[in-house]
């Protein structure tokens, strides 16, 4: 009586060399070391570059309101809903605005963890 066969497995020295990398990787980042460092340091930069973008747009689309009507008075005047458009520009619409550009901010952060993600898992 001869013994059952096993399935075959078919081992690609590619695929070890690569979990070996994975695991490298992981292991920097686990024990800090430079390279481990220098990654999470690119990830914080990306975040707060965009956290600053999204900032300057913010600052931008809301700052130049009040500037827009030292600079047209006429604007102020204007009546929309039977309430005066700065209320309305000023006390209205920038909630909206928070709310799109938080959106934004999360679906970008969420996308640079990603990417940095994958890098390791390179």
């Amino acid at each position: 009586m001869t013994p059952a066969r096993g399935r075959r497995t078919r081992i690609v020295l590619g695929e070890v060399a690569r979990a070996r990398r994975v695991n490298r990787t992981r292991r920097e980042l686990a024990e800090q070391t430079e390279i481990g460092d220098a990654l999470i340091k690119g990830l914080v930069r990306a975040q707060l570059a965009l956290a600053l973008r999204l900032a300057l747009l913010v600052g931008l689309g809301l700052g130049t309101l009040p500037l827009l009507f030292t600079v047209a008075p006429a604007l102020g005047g204007v009546r929309v809903l039977g309430v005066s458009l700065p209320w309305v520009l000023l006390g209205v619409l920038p909630y909206p605005f928070l709310v799109a550009v938080g959106w934004i901010y999360v679906r970008m952060s969420e996308r640079n963890e990603r990417e940095f993600t994958e890098l390791v898992e390179k």
